[in-house]
């Protein structure tokens, strides 16, 4: 919890810092116009990205796939879109990194990755501890039993 307190102490310094040192450069009125116009592009990636998100999921899912990589993508594009409207350079940098496709790709791929890797950790522990109580393994998705009544039946014409 301390380096997420940090980061968010510090963070707006550094923006602030970055802000000083481009304005010095080119000037104050122009980085203001930058960042105006980063957040504008944000408001527009947010827009747009968000409907074409969706549209490719439905497409995915008439298709009967799981739209796993498109939401991944979309959350990656939300997340760009977000930094982007945030004021500084620092989160447009960072959220222009998130917008290029290549590495959006990267990072949606390297999330799924670690979701499996936990999803994997997850099942095998509840395995182990359903054998450590002598139960049989599961053979439905973890947190589903399945609904067993059991009776008897007589057949009438």
């Amino acid at each position: 919890m301390r380096p997420f307190l940090l980061l968010f102490l510090l963070f707006p310094v550094l923006e602030l810092f970055v802000f000083v040192k481009v304005s010095a450069a080119i000037g104050f009125f122009p980085a203001l116009l930058l960042i105006i116009l980063g957040s504008l592009l944000g408001v527009m990636v947010l827009r747009v990205a968000g409907l074409a998100t969706a549209l490719r999921a439905r497409e995915s899912l008439n298709r009967g796939e799981l739209p796993a990589q498109q939401m991944l993508e979309g959350l990656m594009l939300a997340l760009g879109g977000g930094l982007l409207i945030l004021p500084g350079f620092i989160s447009d940098v960072f959220g222009l990194l998130m917008l290029l496709p290549f590495t959006r790709r990267l990072l949606a791929n390297k999330m799924r990755e670690r979701a499996e890797e936990q999803a994997l950790r997850q099942r095998a522990f509840a395995d182990d501890m359903r054998s450590a109580r002598g139960g049989p393994a599961p053979q439905q998705p973890l947190g589903r039993e399945p609904n067993v009544i059991e009776g008897e039946f007589e057949h009438r014409d």
